[in-house]
């Protein structure tokens, strides 16, 4: 069982925890892993585009003038593609990019992606995180103990708080999760993790 630090908020090591091996040592798998972020991403597309065809556009299929003898080009109808207020070609319409992704692959890429997090030492063990107020210097002085700078990162909480998130919602660079919706594509997205460890016990528990 892999042991980590577990630090402050002040970025100084105040003890150690023991991760279940079940969750954070399982093997690297990049297939799955890719499968299921590629799903996540396609869920998330609303699929409500649309154009009109030639065949929707308002007018006429009336040729426009003889086809020769005018000097001009030969048309077959002002509702080609070509012309003002024309159809569009291979318009596009209205379609479900939904992609399944059974329970068990969701898991498994779930545990991959955290267990590899861990192994590039991208996943750090916070004691907590406790905000007196509001306050979005608070939350940018927890990112500057720990260095954080112009990256990505995630701070992960084992339940929903609005003083931790409303301080957090002014930083561009960081996202407030909680245990239970942390998923395969935040792994994947944020350069690193700042679990706390009443999240980390949440997260054993939903995934032995």
């Amino acid at each position: 069982m892999p042991k980590v630090k577990v630090y402050n908020t002040k970025a100084e090591v105040v003890g150690q925890t023991t991760l279940s091996d079940e969750v954070f040592g399982c093997e690297y798998n990049e297939a799955l892993i890719h499968q299921v972020v590629v799903a996540y991403n396609n869920n998330q597309r609303q699929g409500t585009k649309s154009a009109l065809l030639r065949s929707e556009v308002r007018g006429h299929a009336k040729k426009p003038w003889r086809q020769k003898g005018t000097g001009r080009a030969r048309q077959g109808s002002t509702k080609s593609a070509q012309w003002k207020g024309g159809g569009i070609i291979f318009a596009p319409k209205p379609r479900d990019f939904s992609q399944k992704v059974n329970k068990t692959m969701k898991v498994a890429a779930f545990k991959s992606a955290i267990s590899a997090k861990l192994a590039d030492s991208e996943v750090v063990v916070l004691d907590a995180v406790t905000l007196v107020e509001p306050k979005t210097k608070l939350v940018q002085e927890i990112l500057n103990n720990f260095k954080v700078d112009g990256k990505n990162v995630m701070f992960v909480l084992k339940e929903k708080d609005d003083t931790v998130l409303r301080a957090s919602n002014n930083i561009p660079n960081l996202k407030v999760t909680y245990a239970d919706v942390l998923g395969t594509y935040d792994i994947v997205a944020n350069s690193k993790l700042y679990i706390t460890k009443d999240a980390i016990k949440k997260l054993e528990e939903a995934y032995k």
